[in-house]
């Protein structure tokens, strides 16, 4: 493909729900745009597997956006962005669509980190996958290399988000522990950044056992100004983009089941087409 055509959607992906609190920041901000939505969330969660198997499932997600008309997609995923997006950017793109661009959700976070920490000591909660693939203390090391970045991997909060499970005393322990193993890693901390995009949902959670001095960065509103700031200065991606306001949304799920699950994140009804990738 040599050049993009007219009518094009902004895609977003994840592998489950996660990315629909990054789509509400991004149609706060955006409204004007059609975006469509595609959560993996018969193959999710992607935050245990193995690189190879992330690159092979994101890849596969970025190639039926393509056939969606989606000339810009956004990983809204931390597992993704961790580990296959530089791969899909660098080896996949140019041979697919090489007018079509591919964003994650790492870099934009990482570029404002000075703006979050007032003594320079960040944590961060994430998957066990994001934290594994050290992208973020590689990502803030290139514009702030005083801070110290310490990363946390909670492997119960997603599960407990995708069953709904949220508002339980259940959460309070797990939300309660990681918090815990967190300052014992590194006690000077005073902002931690939410480097999943499940973890919006516990933020009440995190905000009754995080210490007040400690301030909570939900990423999603950094990236929904990120893409702005971006589709002003490609003129070239955003010309081609449908005014629409619209949002399609597909699963690889059966939509029913999505459509429930989804709620809890949205907090208004979806409808959802299942879809194979």
């Amino acid at each position: 493909m040599n050049s993009i055509e007219r009518n094009q959607h902004i895609g977003v992906f994840d592998s489950g729900f996660g990315g629909l609190t990054i789509l509400q920041e991004i149609k706060h901000v955006l409204p004007e745009y059609s975006y469509i939505y595609l959560g993996d969330n018969a193959r999710a969660p992607y935050g245990t597997r193995s690189f190879e198997t992330v690159y092979k499932y994101t890849l596969e997600a970025v190639k039926k956006l393509f056939e969606l008309d989606c000339s810009l997609i956004i990983l809204a995923c931390n597992t993704a962005s961790a580990k296959a997006l530089r791969t899909i950017q660098q080896q996949d793109l140019p041979k697919l669509a090489p007018n079509k661009r591919i964003l994650g959700v790492i870099r934009p976070c990482s570029e404002q980190a000075g703006l979050f920490t007032q003594n320079n000591n960040l944590g961060i909660f994430a998957t066990s996958g994001t934290v594994s693939s050290h992208s973020y203390e590689i990502e803030i090391q290139k514009f702030f290399p005083n801070i110290t970045v310490t990363p946390h991997a909670c492997p119960m909060w997603v599960p407990i988000v995708e069953n709904g499970e949220a508002l339980s005393e259940g959460a309070d322990y797990f939300v309660q522990k990681e918090i815990h193993a967190l300052l014992e890693k590194n006690n000077n901390i005073d902002s931690i950044l939410l480097a999943c995009t499940h973890y919006p949902i516990l933020l009440p959670k995190i905000k009754k056992y995080l210490p007040s001095h400690i301030s909570v960065i939900n990423q999603g509103s950094i990236v929904a100004q990120s893409l702005k700031k971006y589709l002003l200065q490609h003129p070239e991606i955003e010309s081609h983009c449908i005014h629409s306001g619209k949002i399609q949304y597909y699963t690889t799920e059966k939509a029913e089941i999505f459509n429930t699950i989804a709620e809890c994140f949205t907090h208004s009804p979806i409808i959802a087409k299942t879809i194979s990738l």
